[in-house]
């Protein structure tokens, strides 16, 4: 008889997950080890692999269903040696958690026809679905443009388009429809984010401190590194030298990489300096950290930058790699800003921005003007744990070491 998988436990408090993709649908034959749904927690989106071969009798959850752990996922009907040694198996056995590959951009959904019968499957995002039950069309005689021949909805309007072209009796209330609002359900890594934010900025009282930094010398310095160790699999970038020059200020001032408890009664400074980035990935903004900063060297930093960098950006992440952070660098200027107020990613004590490179007129000691390399940090502090003295001094140290990188390569050990 079908016996039930129950979700292990995919990470430390976490209770529950979403249902991101389903890799198999009932009936399917599956093997031990074989991938059988992606389920997305407030860390990272997990793959949960099959403890069993068999068949799959039913599927307790529909995607975008929210799982609970321990409870059963699919029913599955065993092959005949392992159901006589099964019993012997508890059905909470935890599987750790992987760093799994994100869902598809895309989702596959069932095309809904006019006539409600269920059409082939058909690549596409639940807007695009939604769009097609309103105006009873099937998904799958529209042809899609996107990846792997996904529909879009620019496709859907094309499609609607074109039969008003030949239907002259079609009304503009009718097209009107094309323009509606569109809800979407607040889930998955934003809803965990908004709730984390919310609770940062009620809970801490946070200051902003500004500067700028002339970073010509340590766009040579990393020019230079780039030259002579840069390969396909290691790319120089001036985010490790950020990081390996706060790790030496922290050394300095370990109040900025001290963290407290919830109800403000212990202080604790942290040994390890596990530098976190904020990273725009495919699920939400994700804050993947380096472990031990203070032990490592400027390039054994940039292959964990790239590493963290591409996990968190597809999704392929280990939910430890975004826990256990003392202190953030966030690099807006990525995308263009020059400064900003960035909110304390908890229970940190501080974050820094790090806006744009410009070129900007400077004056020399001589008092002649010249073009620099000018970037400004934004700091944002926790006001309980440090005064506005602390954050001041620190970040002129932290400055020192990128505007004159001798003394940042001097205080390598």
């Amino acid at each position: 008889m079908p016996k039930d998988f129950i979700l292990p436990d995919i990470g430390e408090g976490i209770v529950e997950c979403e249902v991101i993709e389903w890799k198999i649908k009932e009936g399917d034959k599956i093997e031990e080890d074989q991938i059988v749904v992606d389920v997305s927690t407030d860390k990272a989106i997990v793959e949960i692999p099959s403890m069993y071969n068999g068949r799959i009798t039913r599927l307790h959850y529909a995607e975008g269903d929210t799982a609970k752990v321990h409870e059963p996922l699919f029913a599955i009907e065993l092959d005949g040696e392992e159901a006589a040694v099964t019993e012997s198996i508890p059905e909470n056995t935890a599987i750790p958690a992987q760093s799994a590959p994100t869902a598809s951009e895309t989702e596959v959904s069932k095309a809904v026809t006019s006539d409600n019968t269920v059409n082939q499957k058909v690549l596409s995002t639940p807007a695009v679905r939604k769009m097609a039950r309103e105006h009873q069309l099937d998904l799958a005689t529209i042809v899609g443009t996107g990846r792997q021949g996904r529909v879009l909805k620019e496709d859907v309007l094309g499609f609607l388009a074109s039969a008003d072209q030949s239907t002259p009796s079609s009304t503009a209330a009718e097209i009107s429809l094309v323009e509606e609002d569109r809800t979407e359900t607040i889930k998955a890594v934003r809803k965990i984010m908004a709730e984390r934010m919310s609770e940062a900025v009620s809970t801490i009282p946070h200051f902003t401190y500004v500067d700028e930094v002339d970073v010509t010398e340590l766009m040579r310095l990393r020019q230079n590194l780039k030259d002579s160790y840069a390969t396909d699999d290691l790319k120089i970038t001036l985010m490790p030298l950020f990081i390996k020059a706060l790790s030496l200020a922290i050394k300095e001032f370990p109040i900025l990489n001290s963290r407290t408890n919830d109800d403000f009664t212990e202080l604790t400074y942290v040994a390890s300096h596990n530098i976190g980035m904020a990273v725009d990935g495919k699920t939400g903004l994700l804050v993947p950290n380096i472990k031990n900063v203070q032990q490592l060297g400027v390039l054994d930093i940039a292959r964990e930058v790239m590493r963290l960098t591409a996990a968190a950006r597809s999704g392929k992440i280990d939910p430890q790699e975004l826990s256990g952070g003392t202190i953030t660098i966030s690099n807006i200027g990525a995308l263009g800003g020059t400064a900003a107020t960035p909110i304390i990613n908890k229970p940190g004590v501080a974050i820094v921005a790090l806006g744009k490179i410009q070129t900007l007129p400077r004056y020399d000691e001589q008092g002649n003007v010249e073009p620099r390399k000018i970037m400004t940090v934004s700091w944002s502090g926790d006001h309980r744990v440090i005064d506005g003295g602390t954050i001041a001094r620190f970040n002129n140290l932290w400055t020192r070491y990128l505007e004159v990188p001798a003394t940042m390569l001097a205080t390598m050990s």
